[in-house]
């Protein structure tokens, strides 16, 4: 059952999220996720329909659905105030000081993303047939995404937009569409004003351009907005170095019409064990270890384990410590043991599940394009 607990996860983090929205007054968004939740609590009664847990579904989606009926009377059908994003917003005036020096291991991505943005972009003139223009990166969440795209951005001195796709898709409802050409169209003239690339991150891309059983009109239009877009981006009468990389951690939700779009599809996999102690050497090197603590041994222990569990593994370690320090009334903590590793190795347990890696696996050797 550990998918439908994975499911079960993410429909509580878009109820969390609705709920959220919902109290600050943020009635698109508090819709759009309680949509989501709604879809994610139909997909458990439609995988496992003998679930004791049925009911208690139904009744969820029954009070999510009255809920949006309730928000959407509140919402204004033309409030010329609201309308449009401002989309200058999604540029990041101070990038992410990080580049890709900075980043442990993913050696293999970081040599396809020069190839398709760091190269061109320095040398237009050799690549007379062009270069791609979408990079789709994918894989278990918590393994350096959003570093990637950050980095790449500093390695070629461009500016950097950062686009939420939920906030596209949500915040300003039934000008969804139009948004996405405002992206395009600000992208496209910073590039030509500041003479520099342009790099649009948009993370949980699938948000933007996954199908969904529940998805309206409205959406559907978001993604063919985006299909043009993307296209013009190609145009050979205009020089544009506008780049756009997506993120995603459900990449069978975007359908190959977006696929071909993306040129370059990268897998960003969970480390191995060469990394993980590599990982571990980073995230201790400011703790005091004690001589029982074996980062190899420590590192087949780990296999599965993202690079952010890994993190929150040191982090909740180093917690024993503290917890001790101020329970006993002493001045500083005591060394880090393998035993305070081990016993929180008992309770946290890897973020993805080896059924969810078989699934990237398969969909990389289907889709995969370094």
């Amino acid at each position: 059952m550990s998918a439908a607990v994975t499911l079960e996860d993410l429909v509580r983090s878009y109820a969390l999220r609705a709920v959220k929205a919902d109290k600050e007054g943020k009635k698109d968004e508090a819709i759009y996720y309680y949509k989501k939740a709604i879809e994610g609590l139909g997909q458990l009664i439609t995988l496992y329909p003998d679930s004791p847990f049925r009911q208690a579904y139904e009744q969820m989606i029954n009070e999510y659905k009255a809920r949006i009926d309730a928000l959407q009377r509140l919402v204004p059908a033309n409030d010329d105030s609201e309308q449009g994003a401002n989309v200058e917003d999604f540029i990041v005036k101070e990038k992410p000081k990080i580049t890709f020096n900075d980043i442990v291991g993913l050696e293999e991505a970081k040599e396809a993303l020069r190839e398709a943005i760091v190269y061109p972009s320095k040398r237009p003139d050799l690549f007379p047939l062009g270069w791609p223009r979408g990079i789709l990166l994918y894989g278990p969440p918590g393994n350096g995404k959003t570093m990637l795209a950050a980095a790449v951005a500093n390695e070629i001195d461009s500016v950097f937009m950062q686009v939420d796709a939920a906030s596209i898709m949500s915040k300003w409802l039934g000008e969804a569409e139009k948004n996405v050409a405002k992206v395009f169209k600000l992208a496209r003239e910073t590039s030509k004003k500041e003479n520099k690339p342009v790099i649009i991150f948009i993370d949980e891309i699938d948000a933007l351009l996954g199908t969904f059983s529940t998805e309206n009109g409205g959406e559907v239009r978001v993604r063919n907005q985006f299909l043009k877009e993307m296209d013009g981006l190609q145009d050979k009468s205009e020089n544009f170095r506008v780049y756009v990389i997506g993120a995603t951690n459900k990449p069978w939700r975007l359908d190959e019409p977006f696929l071909r779009r993306f040129q370059k599809r990268i897998y960003i996999p969970l480390p191995d064990e060469r990394m993980r102690v590599v990982l571990l050497k980073a995230y201790t090197q400011r703790i005091p270890l004690d001589q029982s603590v074996d980062l190899v041994e420590l590192a087949k222990r780990l296999d599965g384990y993202s690079a952010s569990d890994i993190k929150d593994v040191v982090q909740a370690a180093y917690m024993r410590v503290i917890k001790e320090m101020f329970r006993n009334g002493s001045d500083k903590p005591r060394n880090l043991t393998m035993e305070d590793f081990l016993e929180v190795l008992k309770a946290r347990k890897p973020s993805s599940s080896p059924e969810l890696i078989k699934a990237y696996q398969a969909w990389s050797e289907k889709y995969g394009a370094l």
